[in-house]
């Protein structure tokens, strides 16, 4: 188990430093920094002033080797747009984002796991095909079209929340958080619906699917045979088996979650460190750009290397090949 944990340690450090080679690489054509920094008014000498004190005139390699070095130890540079650290910003706005996906997740999650294995149990029923067929909405449907609707129905014609912004938020020193005033609970609820939805759905119809697969194998029959009630054999037998296909699955949705938050910040102008990215990208932001990119592959690969510890734990068999390996 531990030489496991380190092989899959050792990896996650591999994929984030190619992550961080090829995102820091893409940021040379996106545009000139020098541009936004200064007015028309500048001369060679304040350009060539700029980007000596910028470090863009040294060669790529130290560039990035200089990015590494730095943020290990918690230093993104200074924002070229707002003249601040880098991870000061995100430190600003990282709590936004952070609270959206952990809603947006316990409602995937939640719901997702209840629905699949009601609609598997009761597949028959009315009420299974209705949900199914309403599944496939939030299948279907782009993310940003999802929010576009929500905001016109229940914020254009219903007036019953509010459509951008985060609402009042309380300040506690080393977090702000909209869970403990009501206008920060409203506007969180249409973009943690927004932002939740497509890994909802997926989430019911994958367990809907491994749930049905492993309702029919022989020993849920054996078990049934020998007079077990129905609960304890779709929850203590069918269940448990059908979780352990779904944990990467359900892991790297969880992923998506934040990553995917960018869409649906811009939608609702949620404050948070992915409408932080888009602004930094039209200002040609460099630091800001790398240190998100950096802060998503981060989280990431943590997750990923949870969902491998994770689907050891539950399955083992996968510790049995690990030993023989």
């Amino acid at each position: 188990m531990l030489a496991y944990i380190i092989r899959r340690v050792l990896q996650s450090v591999l994929v984030l430093l190619v992550v961080g080679l090829v995102a820091f690489s893409m940021f040379r054509f996106v545009g000139d920094p020098i541009e936004q920094l200064l007015g028309q008014e500048r001369t060679v000498q304040d350009v060539e002033r700029l980007r000596e004190a910028l470090g863009l005139n040294d060669p790529f390699i130290m560039q990035y080797a200089s990015f590494l070095g730095r943020a290990v130890q918690g230093d993104f540079g200074i924002s070229y747009r707002q003249s601040r650290p880098v991870a000061e910003i995100l430190a600003e706005r990282a709590p936004a984002t952070l609270e959206l996906a952990l809603v947006s997740g316990l409602l995937a999650l939640g719901l997702g796991i209840a629905l699949g294995v009601f609609t598997a149990i009761r597949r028959d029923g009315w009420a299974a095909n209705i949900i199914m067929s309403a599944s496939l909405i939030g299948v279907s449907l782009p993310t940003f079209l999802i929010g576009i609707l929500l905001i016109y129905v229940f914020g254009v014609q219903l007036r019953w929340l509010p459509t951008f912004g985060r609402g009042e938020v309380v300040d506690l020193g080393w977090w702000t958080t909209g869970f403990l005033t009501t206008s920060g609970l409203k506007s969180l609820i249409l973009p943690a619906i927004t932002l939740g939805l497509f890994q909802m759905t997926l989430i019911m119809r994958l367990v809907r699917s491994e749930m049905l697969e492993v309702l029919r194998q022989d020993y849920i029959r054996f078990a049934r045979a020998r007079g077990l009630s129905a609960r304890a054999v779709n929850f203590r037998h069918a269940l448990k088996n059908t979780m352990i296909p779904v944990i990467t699955v359900t892991g790297l949705q969880l992923g998506a979650i934040i990553a995917f938050a960018i869409i649906t910040e811009t939608v609702f102008q949620w404050p948070g460190v992915g409408l932080l990215f888009i602004n930094a990208v039209q200002f040609v932001d460099i630091p800001v750009m790398a240190a998100y990119l950096m802060l998503i592959s981060v989280m990431f690969v943590l997750i990923n290397l949870l969902v491998d510890i994770l689907y050891v734990w539950v399955d083992p068999r996968l510790r049995v090949e690990g030993r023989h390996s």
